[in-house]
């Protein structure tokens, strides 16, 4: 059927799980019938809104669309969507923030309550009613799996060979049946290429022939090329030392430029025969496959720019010999990477001087994007390294606070600290040893001196010294961004 009767479908006040993530395999048309739907309904008076699940963040054509028309009313896990961003800060769609590694498993506990309707893309649908993933995998086999009823977008555009590429592992359980899950190595296959579905539960095929969304990245600057640097400069050492292999272990890469950028200095860096074991596989990791550099990925989605996706499509059968996608519970699985040694690379917002991050709030209390997958990995990597440049807006504000204005990763899970002004090592060190070190090694020159000033005289407070602090002045560098467009006094 077409999509606005499939779209007839979905009641208000469903809860629907979407195919999905990092803008790659998500339903097309579907969500803009939803979307023109609940645009008349509102029109005609009638509340309508539908809570929407993902894999993580998706495209205007899906998040834009149903936030365009205030169709959202609860929206999990990750997004970052400008329009579905407005909302969520202003209060008018309760944004669900959670470790991509949990969805699954928390849909399956019932924490979230029922799933009403999954709605999934597919590139087609075998005769014996299994079905060809798309260009990410996300979330799609538990939506399948517990949804009341099911909707397919059969997608023709997309490469066809994009067939057999997947692993979709069956082989999960609730607690008290789990088993360990028998991954040793980072592109082993443990399931099957297809995913399933009840055939009794679909009720709507609906044909499609549209695009995944894909983005260019900015070309690395001078902040991104620094950091990889320092990064790259780091890992050698960390061979030298017989720490690591020379090959290193296998690379999970966040989503962006500085990623990128440092995925970029593999390419010249003195390493081989990496390995990929990440959420999404972008340029930088496309590059070093194309290259040699590196002999195989393992991601859950595929998310490319304009000409590396032409490069991918072009080369597709040597690609399909080197990637691998699985559902996001196994890519971001804390069993796997902990088994694997995963080495992490990760953005940030801000840090403060004890290692504590923040990647999700701007001052505190305005969501950006989320969490997504960068806890699963922080916590549970072999080196886990969280990336940004030391200021922002025009250098009004410091990335290297006295105090994070919110905390996503604590100073338990942080252990190295990359700007461009240097890389931070905090693995063996005290709170005061890391305050220190930060200090020095990732601020910058221009507030290095009032850090400084803050934690010198913390220490002389008279107060408790583990970890020492002005709590009357901790978050008043936010403050006065917010008051006067400067965290300077």
């Amino acid at each position: 059927m077409g999509a606005a009767e499939a779209a007839a479908l979905i009641p208000a006040g469903a809860t629907v799980g979407m195919s999905g993530f990092t803008g790659s395999g998500h339903p097309k048309a579907v969500p803009q019938a939803l979307a023109a739907r609940i645009e008349a309904e509102h029109a005609a008076g009638r509340p309508f809104k539908v809570n929407v699940w993902t894999g993580a963040s998706t495209s205007p054509e899906l998040d834009g669309a149903l936030a365009k028309v205030g169709g959202i009313a609860q929206r999990l896990p990750f997004q970052s969507d400008p329009l579905c961003r407005q909302r969520i800060n202003a209060g008018e769609i309760d944004y669900v923030d959670i470790h991509l590694s949990h969805v699954a498993q928390q849909a399956w506990f019932g924490f979230l309550g029922p799933l009403d309707v999954a709605v999934v893309e597919v590139l087609g649908i075998l005769p014996d009613g299994r079905l060809i993933p798309s260009a990410s995998v996300g979330n799609n086999k538990t939506w399948l799996d517990i949804a009341q009823h099911v909707i397919l977008e059969v997608n023709t555009l997309p490469p066809r060979e994009l067939e057999g590429m997947h692993d979709i592992y069956y082989g999960t359980a609730i607690p008290p049946r789990r088993k360990p899950i028998h991954l040793e190595h980072a592109t082993e296959r443990i399931g099957e290429p297809y995913l399933r579905v009840d055939p009794a539960k679909v009720i709507a095929v609906v044909p499609t022939h549209h695009a995944d969304r894909h983005t260019a990245f900015a070309k690395p600057d001078a902040d991104s090329r620094a950091i990889a640097g320092h990064i790259i400069d780091f890992l050698a050492h960390e061979v030298q030392k017989g720490r690591l292999p020379k090959n290193m272990l296998p690379l999970q890469s966040g989503v962006g430029n500085v990623a990128n950028a440092v995925l970029a200095g593999l390419l010249d860096g003195p390493f081989e025969e990496l390995l990929g074991f990440s959420e999404v596989l972008q340029d930088g990791m496309l590059e070093l496959i194309r290259t040699g550099k590196m002999r195989a990925a393992s991601a859950t989605a595929i998310s490319l720019s304009p000409e590396a996706m032409r490069e991918f499509t072009e080369r597709i059968d040597f690609y399909r010999e080197r990637i691998v996608l699985r559902s996001q519970q196994i890519s971001n699985h804390p069993e796997l990477v902990r088994r694997l040694g995963v080495i992490a690379m990760n953005a940030m917002i801000e840090a403060d001087i004890y290692g504590n991050v923040n990647s999700t709030h701007l001052m505190g209390s305005a969501m950006m994007n989320g969490i997504g997958g960068s806890g699963d990995f922080a916590r549970n990597g072999y080196l886990s390294f969280f990336v940004t440049p030391s200021t922002a807006k025009g250098g009004s504000i410091s990335c290297i606070v006295p105090m994070v204005s919110h905390v996503d990763h604590t100073e338990h899970d942080t252990q190295i600290i990359v700007t461009e002004q240097g890389l931070a090592d905090l693995r063996g060190l005290s709170p005061r040893q890391r305050a220190q070190v930060v200090i020095d090694r990732c601020a910058h020159p221009d507030w290095r001196p009032l850090l400084q000033d803050y934690f010198d005289r913390a220490r002389r407070s008279g107060g408790a010294q583990h970890t020492p602090h002005l709590l009357g002045e901790a978050l008043t560098w936010h403050q006065r961004w917010l008051d006067t467009g400067s965290m300077r006094p």
